[in-house]
């Protein structure tokens, strides 16, 4: 049986995520990458989306980020974002209502600062969407 890897995902905020896993798949700027016990080191930008985990018994969890960094090294992969959710703890009314509120922004059509904005708040509140079912 390999062995574990120490996972953490910190925020500015919290520490969200402090657990041994047996492998960490995030979602790389320029695509998925998943990561073992002993894998090369390396630092890469995430964009947003899911990281999915399987702790020490091989159960699957799932943790929503919005963008940050994560370093792996051999025995540890932590990821710094600048935002961070567990499945369980995510508002499913909270992320449908941002989803709408960002939908109606962009119905605008205005092309600035706020239309930015807006698109990064609908990106995030699909994906939470997605992450809780």
């Amino acid at each position: 049986m390999a062995e574990n890897i120490k996972f953490e995902v910190v925020t500015p905020e919290k520490l969200v995520v402090n657990e041994n896993a047996q492998i960490v798949v995030a979602p790389g700027a320029l695509g998925e990458f998943g990561i073992l016990s002993g894998h090369t080191p390396f630092l890469s930008t995430l964009k947003t989306g899911v990281i999915r985990y399987a702790d020490e018994k091989g159960k699957d969890h799932y943790v929503f980020v919005s963008g940050g960094f994560a370093e792996a090294l051999p025995d540890k992969v932590t990821v710094l974002a600048e935002s961070a959710e567990r499945k369980r703890d995510i508002d499913k009314e909270r992320a449908e209502d941002s989803l709408k509120r960002a939908q109606e922004r962009l119905a605008q059509g205005k092309r600035d600062n706020d239309m930015i904005r807006a698109e990064a708040a609908l990106q995030r509140a699909i994906w939470r969407l997605k992450m809780i079912g």
